[in-house]
């Protein structure tokens, strides 16, 4: 296996293999603790992802839509792939969908419609050519002298005559004694009582000869007047008595075999129904059809028809149908077969095939029941019965295997359509797993099994929980999500960039240090292991005895003092409000998606790395709101608020802000444009541009904040004058700092900035 590379698509990895070991336990592991591996064939089971491994594959989707169910949905049209050849892939559904289209062009640039009638049109001629050389071999028995002057041998020698013929010479008992059997006497002057004259009737020998040759020439007369087209001869020979039993059979045969392909196309059963029909069942067929007709024709018109006296006479051709529905739906599955296979022929083909059809029902009336119950069905249907297929392929098909090609590239195209509609995992269960099965393999069906399991596996790992038909993010969903955001950020970011956070004094809260002392009363408990136990074993009792040390098990006694921890760093507390500009123009500079990373990833890390700081999440728009943490990952833009109401935003955050005594306080502004709103009386003043009134009362706001010892600090998205202007008024009030940035960058941006005015931050 040496230089082995496992293609991913093909191979999914290596996966162990227990019966190339037989003494391999349960895990695979050998006798000497190792597996043995083997080539990926399919057959072998590989672990589902991990729950952590799918929310990661839904955060970015997630933080674009700001809906689960269109995350979800995305990460299953697109599937799941990694670098790690080890991993199992998951295809999504555009991969099954690329692969149900690969098979259809395969099939229509393989397979062709020169002459679907062509195996049928060759069968009908062996039929012919069994029955003319029996014709013919009669005609020359009959037209033959009888040898020697005897009579001339029957239809068949050595066989009994026909019933109601008389038996022919050489055909009597005395025949059958075999060559050796002496001849019979014949009476004397038999020879003397010849006919004297032509007038006299012939003798009986020649007689069935002469009638055997009639016969003989009036099936070769019908034989030769059979028209050149499939469904011409079909009609002609079921009214022709066959004189050979083989091509009688064989017709017979053929005959069976076109009904059950093609009249079975129509309805379930048909052709067994039709098989020794007598008139008055034949009857009783047609009004199975116009009754149908009748049901369809009222569907059409609008009406609400109830099928169940129909359903209760006729049921036995709609197995399982329950009501109307059912009975159109069985219907068009059976007969868009053809109907595609009519509009994917010429029209001569159309025509020949159409004929055949004809000659097989052998009734004109339920040929126009089903004409008309054909074209009542395709007007009823969304888009027709039947579609037209283009064969491009030099592969001749004959009718089976033509209607066999349409019908899965009918079912193909159901299926397509089918995958196309999934809008959440709960949809897949429509999917017919035996139709994937047979229309792209087995592959495919342990590929869609997988996606069925998405959401199952996000409940187990505590990232969803279900309401009702809903899935919603968990507690433990939403850090996912944000942890994974801030890892993105982390990723493209200098180790240093962030820079020191330590300050002057140690203390009790903070971050671990890599210095230790003794544990006093009121530290936290960041224990240093083997400096406890090297303290521990310094003391006589624990000391190593002098006749040859301690002795094995012997048990290490600890006492308080023996413990040490690492010392803390004592950090500042900061208690931050985030603004988000929410208004209509951060979706269309495709912003807001930017903004809104921001955030999660903020809220990511103040969890994480600094829990003791506090942070709220405020959008604003026409109007500003508090968006509650678990939200964040969900959260989506309102495409009906116009307006930025920056004055409403900071009022907000500065009462809550109040709460927070003895922090650092602060107010992270982004925005893409000036405000254009503000509240007056208790209303919502908006104006675009924004009038002079809304910039006062947004500074006044601004003011107010600064003498509470608030900094707000403002990314701009934009670089717009008139937002220039307004941030340099604010930074003039306030004294904060002021920041462009572009979309991709924001996040770094906010973050850079954030760490390291905490670390600036001292006691």
């Amino acid at each position: 296996m040496s230089g082995y590379v496992p293609d991913r698509r093909d191979l999914r990895g290596f996966v162990p293999d227990p019966a190339a070991d037989p003494e391999a336990g349960p895990a695979g592991a050998g006798r000497y603790g190792r597996n043995r591996f083997s080539k990926w064939d399919g057959t072998q089971s590989v672990a589902d992802l991990a729950g952590d491994e799918i929310m990661d594959a839904l955060a970015d989707d997630l933080m674009a839509e700001g809906d689960l169910a269109t995350a979800l949905r995305r990460l299953m049209e697109r599937g799941w792939s990694s670098d790690d050849p080890t991993r199992p892939e998951m295809a999504g559904l555009q991969d099954l969908l690329r692969r149900l289209r690969d098979r259809r062009r395969e099939a229509l640039e393989r397979y062709g419609l020169g002459d679907v009638l062509k195996e049928i049109r060759e069968e009908l001629e062996a039929i012919l050519g069994i029955e003319r050389r029996g014709v013919q071999r009669r005609l020359d028995e009959g037209s033959a002298p009888p040898p020697d002057g005897g009579s001339a041998t029957g239809p068949e020698a050595g066989q009994e005559p026909e019933a109601g013929q008389e038996p022919e010479a050489g055909q009597g008992p005395e025949a059958a004694q075999g060559p050796a059997a002496a001849p019979r006497p014949e009476p004397a002057g038999r020879a003397a009582e010849a006919p004297a004259s032509s007038a006299e009737p012939p003798a009986p020998d020649e007689g069935l000869r002469r009638m055997l040759r009639e016969m003989a020439s009036r099936h070769l007369e019908r034989l030769d007047a059979l028209p050149e087209d499939v469904g011409g001869r079909i009609r002609g020979l079921q009214e022709y008595e066959f004189l050979e039993p083989e091509a009688r059979d064989r017709f017979q045969a053929l005959v069976e075999k076109l009904q059950k392909q093609v009249l079975d196309q129509y309805v379930r059963g048909m052709s067994d129904a039709l098989k020794g029909m007598t008139p008055e069942q034949l009857a009783a067929q047609r009004e199975m059809v116009r009754d149908l007709n009748r049901l369809l024709q009222e569907r059409l018109q609008g009406g609400d028809p109830d099928a169940s006296d129909f359903l209760a006479r006729h049921g036995r051709f709609f197995p399982g149908a329950r009501n109307l529905d059912d009975v159109i739906e069985q219907l068009a599955d059976r007969m868009a077969a053809m109907q595609s296979l009519l509009r994917s022929m010429s029209a001569e083909q159309r025509a020949e095939l159409a004929a055949m059809v004809d000659a097989l029902l052998r009734d004109d009336r339920l040929r126009w029941d089903l004409a008309q119950l054909a074209g009542t069905l395709d007007a009823l249907l969304p888009g027709g019965l039947g579609e037209r297929f283009r064969f491009r392929g030099e592969e001749s098909l004959g009718l089976e295997g033509a209607l066999d090609q349409v019908g899965r590239l009918g079912r193909m195209d159901a299926l397509e359509e089918q995958l196309g509609s999934i809008e959440q995992p709960g949809d897949l269960g429509r999917i017919d797993r035996e139709q994937v099965r047979d229309l792209l393999g087995e592959d495919a069906t342990r590929d869609l099994a997988a996606l069925d399991r998405l959401a199952e596996q996000l409940e187990k790992a505590g990232y969803l929980e279900r309401h009702g038909d809903r899935l919603q993010l968990t507690p433990r969903g939403s850090r996912r999500i944000g942890q994974k955001v801030l890892d993105d950020l982390f990723a493209r970011l200098r180790r240093d960039a962030f820079g020191d956070h330590a300050i002057d004094r140690a203390g009790a809260g903070g971050e671990r240090t890599e210095t230790t002392k003794r544990l006093e009363w009121g530290d936290p408990f960041h224990l240093d292991l083997r400096a406890t136990i090297s303290n521990a074993l310094t003391r006589p009792e624990n000391a190593p005895a002098p006749a040859g040390g301690r002795a094995r098990g012997d048990p290490l006694r600890l006492r308080p003092e023996d413990f040490e921890v690492f010392r803390t760093e004592e950090t500042a507390r900061t208690a931050t409000v985030l603004l988000v500009d929410m208004s209509r123009s951060m979706l269309l500079r495709g912003c807001f998606v930017a903004a809104k990373k921001v955030a999660v990833a903020l809220d990511a890390l103040i969890r994480t790395q600094y829990p003791r700081d506090h942070l709220t999440v405020i959008g604003f728009a026409y109007y500003a709101r508090e968006i509650r943490a678990g939200a964040l990952a969900e959260l989506s833009w309102h495409g009906h608020e116009y307006g930025t109401n920056l004055q409403h935003g900071l009022m907000l955050a500065r009462r809550i802000l109040a709460r927070q005594r003895g922090a650092n306080r602060e107010i992270v502004v982004i925005t893409d444009g000036e405000p254009t709103a503000h509240f007056e009386d208790g209303q919502v003043e908006f104006s675009y541009p924004p009038t002079r009134r809304t910039i006062q009362e947004t500074l006044r706001e601004v003011a107010r904040c600064t003498k509470e010892g608030i900094t707000i600090n403002t990314f701009m998205l934009e670089r717009s004058r008139a937002l220039a202007e307004f941030v340099a008024h604010l930074t003039r009030l306030n004294r904060g700092r002021a920041f462009y940035a572009s979309p991709e960058r924001l996040g770094e941006y906010v973050l850079v900035d954030w760490v390291g005015q905490r670390t600036a931050h001292r006691h």
